[in-house]
Formats: C-alpha cells, structure tokens, sequence
C-alpha cells in the first residue's frame, strides 16, 4: 500500500495498491524531488475514465515498469476533479507542447524539480503500438534528456511562462457601449459547425461528438432549429440510456450510437437545464420525458445517503466497458411479453444487426408513430407496452454488477445539478423537483460552507480543497434560479454570503 491509501479520492484509492511508490500532489512530493533532484512524474486522471484504468493495468501495475518510474522519477497521481486547477494548467501546457494539441485522460506530464515541464502525452501503452512508444521505454529516455540537456529544458519553460501568459485575460480600460456583433458572430459560428444531418458540434460524418451542453444553450437563444435537432437527435441515440435515463459523457460515432459509457454529473445537471429550456421553446414531449427520466436517474443512482449527488460512474463493469449497459436480444426477449419485445425489439433496433461487440446498445431505431403503425396498434397502447418493457429491462439491469461509482461530492458539479433541477422544478411545476432542489441545497450550504470559506469536495463526511471560481460561479447561479422556482431567505442569504466572500478575496 503506497500514500494514496490515505486519500478521500477514489480515484487516487484506485492506485493505492500500484507498485508505483505514488504521491499525491503536495510539499512532501515536491521536496522530494527538489532534495533528490529527480524529475517528477504527474499523472493526471479519474476515477471513470477507461483510458485511464488502461493504463493503469498495463503500466501502473506493473512491477517492472513500477520499477522504473520509482527509480528516476518523483511520481505524483492526481484527481483532476479534486484539482481542477492543477488540470486545466497541465492540459494547457499539453496543448503547448503537443505537435497535435488536444488533449485529455489520463494526462501525463515530466516535471523539473522545479515544477518545469519538459514533456506531456496522454495514454501511452505497455508496448509499442499505433505509433506510440512503450510507456517504460519513453521515460526512461525523457529522463536522459532532462539530465542531458538542461539549458534546452530552461529555455522551454521560459517560452511555456511566456505562451501560458500571454493566455491570461486582460480587463478592458474602460467600459464601452454594448455591441451585439459579437454575440451574433459567435452564433453564427458555432452553427456553421452544427452537423446539418445528426446534430452535434463537429462536421458532418464525424465523431467523437461531446454533447457540449453550454456552448448548445446558448446557440438556443438564438438559433432554434440545429440546436433542436441536435437535442433530439442526442435523445434518440445510444448516448442516452433509453433504459435508465441520463447521458453518458460522450458518443465515439457521428450517430450518437455507441458512447463512452461512463456517466458523469456535470454533463447530466447542464443538460437537464438545456433540455427543460427546448420544452419551453418547442412544448416536444420527448424533451420533457428526457428530463423526467434524467432525473429519476440521478435521484435513484447518484444521490448520496446525507445529501448531495456522487460525482460520477465507471465506464468499465466487470473489467469491460459497458458491459453494465448492453443485451443480447435472447436476453431482451425472455424478459418480456411477446407484445412488449414486437415493440421495443422494433423501436430499439433488435430486429437489426447488433451495434457493440456481437451485442446490442439500445438507441432509437424507429419512433413509436412507425413501430405503431407496423403493428396495427394505437400509439396509446405502444407507448403503454414500451413503458412496460422498459420498467422490466431497468429491474433486470439492476441485478448486474455495477458500474464503479465515484462518490466524492463536488460543489461545482452539484450547483450545475441544482441549476438543472430548478429550472426544471419552474418548467414542469413539479413541486417534488423543487423539494429535491432544496435539499441539494440545504447540503450545499451545511457541508461545504464552513466559517465564511466555500468547500470543492466533500467525502468521508469532511469538506476539502477551498472552492475555485467555478464552484461559487456555479452555485450563485443555481441559487438565483432556485430562487425564482421557489423562494427562501436562507437561499438568498446563503447567495449573499457567496458574494460577500468574492468581495473580501478581490
């Protein structure tokens, strides 16, 4: 058992057994390596990342390679979730020195003692492949360089400072009349990028597609039609558990079909907001029924015991991606009346070839109007028989082996939730919503405000990490939308105290 046995991250616990003689991010690791003069090694990752338990079974695991990563590097395993703000530095600084830019999990930077990046890269395998060189074998001739060449590494850090500067905003000098040029500019843009046919930001044909939820709310406001289709479209794909209900963090295919299964917070709460405002805009029932099952979602499998929702679930079941998530159609069809299966066989797509590894991910294949009208039936009595099978494929899913599930809370994550469950609360006039709305709140404002300072994480009942900019951001305007669903002092209090904070840090 290395340090990270001790940490709340169960991203961290996860390496907690490594051979890797792993830190975590603090003084003792970086006067380690200032004291021994060895380069650090920082990984960077989560706990529901595929790639990164890839890596971590082929490389992280393994005692030859622990061996030389212990031997010449400081090595540092950080959750990016708890540190956002060491994340969005590194990923920036990757995009620097990546001939490819892009980015990622699991992240791996080579540091100086001084903290000096000399070399970053994504996943790496165990043995060389698809271009890549093995995991072992790279570090260790990084780590020739940086003994070799020093003044080379001083010379590119000196440029990263400079790039990574020259990325800060600027206040502008004076304020100035409002301009809409932008904003419409900017619109104009971001659909220009819309794919016309499956919706989605990223060209036509293409994937991976991420749903982007704030980028699409706000192309919303002013250009309905590709946003709509986009939504729907997302809606009907494999992206959303037609079983479950919520979305999971992004499709690798430009259909939306197959999806990197792990499902995460943050896209969840945005998205829930997103799809109540497209409820107002076109009153399409399949956007409320997404909410509504979303929802039941989160409130059924994220919802923690004291309060609060659970960051986020695993890709990986049984060691296999998404094996939590796919069937067989004799699985499907035991489950169900022959009435049932003749429906959702024909609405999910069973009765065409399998779409995941000999099996089947269930999307939308044919809408209820089409699979009604094939079988004679009224769209009444389809709807009921889908809902039926729907109920007894979930309870049926439910005896499978679980997804691992990151139960950290995170404030920033939870206002986005807290956000969506209002706005939806207000759309709907759902006052069981709004009850849920408050008591996400209540936990907000009890376990992670503690003695005037707002809390990023909180596990193990003990609030962690002073809150970053995203979290208050997010939590103000999560409670100024509470606030219009239902009003309470304490909210507009609890708002008031955030401000008060900002204020005093200026």
């Amino acid at each position: 058992m290395n340090r990270l046995g001790q940490e709340t991250s169960p991203y961290l616990r996860q390496h907690a057994e490594n051979p890797v003689d792993w830190f975590p991010w603090g003084p003792e690791a970086l006067e380690r390596a200032r004291k021994e003069g060895k380069p650090i090694l920082l990984s960077i990752g989560y706990s529901a990342c595929h790639w990164c338990h890839v890596m971590a079974h082929e490389s992280f695991e393994d005692a030859a390679t622990a061996a030389v990563m212990n031997r010449l590097y400081v090595n540092i395993k950080v959750d990016r979730e708890e540190r956002p703000d060491l994340d969005h530095l590194y990923q920036s600084t990757h995009r620097l020195l990546s001939e490819r830019g892009g980015g990622g999990w699991p992240l791996t930077v080579l540091l100086t003692p001084d903290r000096v990046p000399f070399f970053s890269g994504t996943y790496f395998p165990s043995t060389p492949r698809h271009g890549l060189p093995a995991f072992a074998d790279l570090i260790e001739r990084a780590e020739q360089i940086y003994r070799r060449q020093p003044q080379d590494i001083e010379r590119l850090g000196a440029q990263l400072r400079e790039a990574l500067g020259r990325g800060e905003p600027i206040a502008p000098a004076a304020a100035q009349e409002w301009d809409w040029q932008p904003v419409e500019a900017a619109v104009t843009a971001l659909v220009a990028q819309v794919d016309p046919i499956e919706g989605g930001i990223g060209g036509a044909g293409s994937g991976p597609k991420f749903p982007q939820p704030q980028r699409l709310a706000f192309a919303l406001r002013h250009a309905t039609e590709p946003i709509v289709l986009t939504l729907c479209k997302m809606a009907e794909g494999g992206i959303y558990d037609q079983i479950g209900g919520g979305f999971c963090r992004y499709s690798v295919d430009a259909r939306w079909t197959i999806p990197h299964f792990e499902k995460m917070l943050y896209d969840n709460g945005a998205l829930l907001s997103l799809y109540s405002d497209a409820f107002l805009v076109t009153g399409d029932h399949r956007f409320a029924q997404v909410v509504e099952q979303s929802i039941a979602w989160a409130e059924r499998e994220m919802r923690a015991p004291g309060g609060g929702f659970f960051s986020a679930l695993d890709a990986d079941s049984e060691g296999e991606e998404g094996r939590f998530y796919v069937w067989s159609r004799d699985e499907v069809a035991a489950l169900l009346t022959a009435d049932e299966f003749a429906v959702a066989g024909a609405h999910y797509g069973l009765d065409g070839a399998p779409n995941f590894e000999g099996q089947w991910h269930l999307r939308v294949a044919q809408s209820l109007h089409v699979v009604a009208a094939a079988l004679g039936r009224s769209l009444q009595d389809t709807s009921a028989l889908l809902q039926s099978a729907r109920a007894k494929l979930l309870q049926a899913r439910a005896q499978r082996v679980r997804p691992g599930l990151d139960d950290k809370i995170l404030t920033s994550w939870n206002a986005l939730l807290l956000h969506g469950l209002a706005r939806a609360a207000r759309v709907f006039n759902r006052t069981d919503w709004l009850e849920l709305a408050w008591t996400t709140a209540d936990f907000l404002r009890t376990e992670l405000f503690r003695d005037g300072h707002l809390y990023a994480t909180f596990q193990g009942g003990a609030a962690r990490h002073r809150g970053y900019l995203d979290d208050v951001a997010f939590l103000l305007a999560a409670l100024l939308e509470l606030m219009q669903a239902g009003f309470r002092r304490v909210d507009l209090d609890f708002a008031c105290g955030l401000v008060n904070k900002i204020s005093r840090s200026r």
